[in-house]
């Protein structure tokens, strides 16, 4: 039930998140900065020596956990490569046909494609973000199931990140031209999906060598979004020496937390 609790203050930090993107202030670069240090901390001190202790077995010489940290960056790199490949191409096609409209004297169009051309695109990637959050309360309720203290942790990284969650779910939804109703009813979906996630693990216990497995696959999954989404994101419009401190100070909190709690 702890895991339920905790998954609604993801639910809350989403809509947050969310709201924010429709008051998009000067700020938001250091909140990402902070949580990309939360999501490095957790993954270093808590997720990758937890996921060792519950998974030791080797495999070739490689604890099999961290076999599966490797595998879970490898796995979300390759679905983001894919989805950037699929709207290379549809930029191509968008690109092919204004300049075949312009010939033909009906280029009345914007300049730019993205925020108004291809709203199919943008659910797409709404929709994965709601999957994505599905898998987040997955993982709270999973965490928990291993202890209090890895629960703790992976809840406090996974609601931070669920800010730039419901944040990234309005923008990319109204960026490729749907309206602002649709995009809200995106950011709720996401708002609901990491209580759906933490309640399936209600439902049934899991062993714990494949709970190990699982938090190392997480750990590389996590680390994927804070050093190739999250920090990228944080320093483009601001590469400045305080988003640098807030991650900093970010990884520091996530130190002295688990340091506290165990």
């Amino acid at each position: 039930m702890t895991a339920i609790l905790v998954a609604a203050g993801a639910f809350l930090m989403t809509l947050i998140g969310g709201y924010v993107a429709q008051r998009t202030g000067d700020r938001r670069h250091l909140v990402l900065g902070f949580a990309a240090g939360l999501m490095l901390g957790v993954v270093a001190f808590d997720l990758l020596p937890e996921a060792v202790r519950q998974a030791p077995e080797e495999l070739h010489g490689v604890p099999q956990a961290l076999l599966m940290f490797a595998a879970g960056f490898l796995a979300i790199h390759i679905v983001e490569r894919a989805v950037a490949i699929h709207r290379g191409h549809e930029g191509e096609y968008a690109e092919h046909t204004h300049g075949h409209q312009h010939v033909h004297g009906h280029g009345h169009g914007r300049a730019s494609g993205a925020d108004s051309g291809a709203p199919g695109i943008g659910l797409t990637a709404a929709l994965a973000l709601v999957g994505h959050s599905v898998m987040d309360g997955f993982a709270i309720g999973a965490a928990f199931q291993a202890g209090t203290t890895v629960g703790t942790v992976v809840a406090i990284a996974v609601v931070a990140h669920d800010f730039a969650d419901g944040f990234n779910t309005y923008t990319i939804t109204r960026l490729y031209g749907n309206d602002r109703r649709r995009a809200l009813t995106l950011l709720a979906a996401d708002a609901l999906a990491p209580v759906t996630g933490a309640a399936i693990t209600l439902l049934f216990t899991i062993p714990e060598r494949l709970l190990g497995l699982y938090l190392g696959f997480f750990a590389g999954f996590l680390l994927y979004l804070a050093t190739s989404d999250i920090l990228p994101e944080a320093h483009s419009p601001h590469p400045s020496r305080t988003t640098l401190l807030c991650t900093l100070v970010g990884v520091a909190f996530m130190w002295l937390v688990i340091g506290f709690a165990g």
